[in-house]
């Protein structure tokens, strides 16, 4: 039993550490989400904190907290000037913004000599691991929890309810954008950070628009309502990919067109019957047993 348990670790640990890498993204996807702005900056924040992990990595040899602090705040101090202007679009608007930014990091870091072009980062060491990834996840998890039952939480509720009412009302709409838009650049800076220590290297295609889509949806499928969802959502994509994997070769299946078919099926069936996402199913269905309850009561 134990050396199974051990060859079962073997063979998923990256599949674990990327579980919580990307519940992490999915978590700074929520930040934007907790205030009505649908964002898609977060692989090009991603990006330049991977690219400011790595470089530190090899030009300093520093230890690994700094440089994770490092990766988070970097992103961080950009999004502060990047997000006074933007944050005044909506909508599309405000997507295409954004969308532009991080097509711009990412060129930016392909013609960039310093940190190899298009090759990007190799051989940096594997400095962290699935513990570490946990760990952070658990205090982004934490804190934005903590956030949502509070004043600012209500006041953020507000801004996705209804800005104008909010504005209205008196609640500084500009500086808690402002503050989630950085919240969700420094959770995707530490995201890179830790994905560019535990696989080796950093290469600039691996932000690209699709990245954030991934981001995206994982908010979108587990439910971006609350802090939990999106922790749901990264879980169950990340791992569909294995199980889809050994049904394709059951199947006699190739698994890339196989798992890119059930993700959109997945993702059409969340948006039609489950418009809150993965993890609004247990409260739906306690609801619903309570209506059968209360409506067999009478007939009883």
């Amino acid at each position: 039993m134990v050396g199974w348990l051990q060859e079962a670790w073997l063979t998923y640990q990256s599949v674990v550490a990327f579980i919580g890498l990307n519940a992490i993204l999915a978590l700074s996807v929520y930040a934007t989400l907790a205030c009505g702005q649908l964002s898609l900056a977060n692989a090009g924040f991603m990006a330049i904190g991977a690219y400011t992990g790595g470089l530190l990595t090899q030009k300093t040899g520093l230890p690994l907290a700094p440089i994770l602090a490092a990766c988070t705040a970097v992103p961080a101090l950009v999004a502060v000037p990047l997000g006074l202007p933007v944050l005044r679009l909506r909508g599309v608007f405000l997507a295409i913004a954004t969308i532009g930014f991080g097509e711009m990091v990412r060129l930016w870091f392909v013609n960039w000599d310093y940190t190899n072009g298009a090759l990007g980062l190799v051989g940096l060491p594997q400095r962290a691991g699935p513990l570490l990834v946990y760990a952070c996840l658990g205090a982004a998890m934490f804190a934005l929890w903590r956030l949502r039952g509070s004043r600012a939480g209500y006041a953020l509720e507000s801004i996705r309810q209804d800005e104008s009412a909010a504005r209205t009302m008196g609640v500084n709409t500009t500086a808690y954008k402002l503050g989630m838009f950085v919240t969700g650049a420094a959770l995707a800076g530490l995201a890179g950070g830790l994905e560019a220590h535990l696989t080796f290297m950093v290469s600039p295609s691996g932000y690209s628009f699709s990245r954030v889509v991934d981001m995206l949806v994982y908010a979108v499928v587990g439910g971006a309502t609350g802090v939990v969802g999106p922790v749901v959502g990264a879980a169950f994509l990340t791992a569909l990919p294995e199980v889809l994997r050994a049904a394709g070769s059951a199947l006699g299946v190739a698994p890339g067109p196989l798992r890119l078919f059930v993700n959109g099926l997945v993702l059409l069936v969340v948006i039609l019957f489950l418009p809150n996402g993965i993890a609004s199913l247990p409260s739906r269905l306690r609801a619903r047993s309570r209506e059968r309850r209360s409506r067999a009561a009478p007939a009883a």
